[in-house]
């Protein structure tokens, strides 16, 4: 094996392309299947008290600690197919949507589920789902075994109401190979289910929903209120799949960029800067080097990819004088051509039934110059230690029907990182935190969000080919809503994923006697409720599945 290939995962060519209340704790080791819930997939017999020696041919079909979707008690349902496909290649389906005969046409809750299953030797890959244009999920799909898994995911899609409520076309992909080596061909149904009723005020669905398809964007002249949402991902199998890992050109290592690893995603207003996000630091399913750490439980949104979400509203008073304006989404720190990110982006809408036309004005505009730098030191073990900072305020009034309102936004991101590793790059190491501080205040309303990523690991190459990674990954964010000072709600989430996999490499797979072991404890608490749940595996099996609100 090329020692560069351990950490770089260039080998790899992978990825091609809330119910917050908690029931009862139950210690999966002592009993009980685990429940089957939008997080969970399939079902299976207890887990044995005691996990075999190492991994098998066979494994517990994936699931995750997340909350699984809140859907409404009592409402009448609909339920139908929009997509049914068997992927082999990169032809993606296409098919026809129509809305619900029996639910009317306004739902109190949409809910999207995805179904697949897999077998024999397969890659991650990557996938999205669009309906009428819209991106509408965006998921990876795990590795299988010989024998075969199947795995679900589930996503409160009702935002995207005003899609839903004409016929549209509908495209899926999940970009596959499959040959006489990858041999698994990846089968999935996804179904909608419909709730008669009107959507609870919390829910707040916006009136229109545009898919960006080009930069030109034309508004309701009546929009009081707008959102942008960017499903970002670094992917395609290249370095910027691990923009995290890149250095700068002068460093020997096997992914570079100019700029080191910081990535920060931009989205602009007819030039102006008008937000910027961290993205978060997806490890799909065969990261790392080491698929055994992913089998069972996938790192922190590998499967619904949660899109990065941009108040655009200070701008809404230039969007809305009905001439098309061009909105563009870019990933500063790609180096010049490099390609592996992709920027499906919709554009959500609020209008005011009071008033044909709003007016207003843009009114402060203010960005730090941002700073940042990758430090490279050489020595036996090589190191680059990475900082950057950016801060963007941007505020604006509307003139509305009920009065002047005015909203800002500030947003600021920081990141550090630490990523060591030795000649040939059979240690690699990286210790890396970023965060996403954003506040929006809308007249009397202040809703403040602090976002931190982490991810802390580190692979070797040992004797006899041993290669071992141990990883540790955190999606935080803490968020509270104030009116008056006051506060309206606050929610606070902890996704913490371990593992600890060790396999021999260079040899076919019933010969790489893996080991690992693997936890994910998700809480999220707040003023809607209590979600606590921690799974842990060994070998591929599942050994707890505890719930502690």
């Amino acid at each position: 094996m090329r020692p560069r290939n351990v950490m770089s995962m260039l080998a790899v060519p992978a990825l091609a392309l809330a119910a917050l209340f908690c029931p009862t704790a139950t210690p999966v080791a002592a009993a009980a299947t685990p429940a089957t819930a939008a997080s969970d997939t399939g079902t299976s017999a207890a887990p044995p008290r005691q996990p075999p020696a190492e991994f098998g041919t066979d494994w517990h079909d994936p699931l995750t600690a997340a909350p699984p979707v809140v859907r409404p008690a009592g409402t009448r349902s609909c339920d139908m197919t929009v997509a049914r496909a068997r992927f082999r290649d990169f032809t993606p389906y296409r098919g026809a949507y129509a809305p619900p005969e029996d639910c009317g046409g306004r739902w109190s809750a949409v809910v999207l589920r995805l179904d697949g299953t897999v077998k024999g030797r397969q890659y991650d890959r990557l996938g999205h789902l669009a309906i009428g244009g819209v991106e509408v999920l965006r998921t990876s799909t795990p590795q299988p075994s010989p024998e075969g898994i199947t795995w679900s995911v589930e996503k409160d899609i009702t935002r995207y109401s005003d899609t839903l409520r004409r016929p549209q076309p509908v495209e899926m992909l999940i970009g596959n190979v499959v040959d006489d080596t990858y041999t698994g061909v990846i089968d999935v149904t996804v179904t909608l289910t419909f709730y008669a009723g009107r959507p609870p005020a919390a829910a707040d669905v916006p009136d229109r929903v545009i898919p960006l398809a080009t930069p030109a964007l034309t508004t309701p002249r009546n929009t009081e209120r707008i959102l942008a949402e960017v499903y970002a991902t670094g992917s395609g199998g290249g370095c910027e799949e691990y923009w995290y890992m890149t250095v700068p050109d002068a460093a020997p290592y096997s992914c570079k960029a100019a700029g080191g690893p910081d990535r920060h995603v931009r989205i602009s207003v007819d030039g102006r800067l008008a937000g910027i996000a961290t993205p978060f630091p997806t490890v799909w399913t065969g990261g790392w080097s080491n698929p055994f750490l992913w089998y069972v439980t996938p790192g922190p949104r590998a499967f619904d990819v949660k899109p990065v979400v941009y108040d655009l509203t200070p701008f809404a008073a230039r969007l809305n004088d009905g001439r098309p304006h061009r909105v563009e989404v870019s990933v500063a720190g790609v180096p010049a051509g490099q390609p592996g990110w992709s920027t499906p982006t919709n554009v959500l809408v609020w209008q005011d039934e009071g008033r044909a036309v709003v007016t207003g004005a843009l009114t402060r505009h203010e960005e730090s110059t941002p700073a940042g730098s990758s430090l490279y030191t050489p020595g036996t073990e090589h190191r680059v230690d990475t900082t950057a900072r950016h801060r963007l305020t941007v505020a604006g009034h509307l003139d509305t029907s009920h009065g002047r309102v005015t909203t800002t936004v500030t947003r600021a991101l920081a990141h550090t990182s630490a990523h060591r590793w030795t000649d040939g790059e059979n240690r690699d190491a990286l210790t890396a935190r970023w965060r996403d501080d954003e506040t929006v205040t809308r007249g009397a309303t202040s809703t403040r969000t602090h976002r931190t990523y982490t991810m802390d690991g580190e692979t070797t190459l040992g004797a006899g080919d041993r290669l071992r990674t141990v990883l540790a990954l955190g999606d935080r964010a803490g968020t509270v809503t104030l009116r008056g000072g006051r506060p309206l709600a606050w929610s606070r989430l902890d996704d913490a994923y371990a593992g600890d996999a060790t396999y021999t490499a260079n040899v076919p797979r019933d010969q790489r006697h893996a080991v690992g072991t693997t936890s994910e404890r998700y809480r999220l608490h707040g003023s809607a409720g209590c979600h606590d749940r921690t799974l842990q595996t060994a070998q591929g099996m599942l050994t707890e599945d505890r719930r502690r609100c």
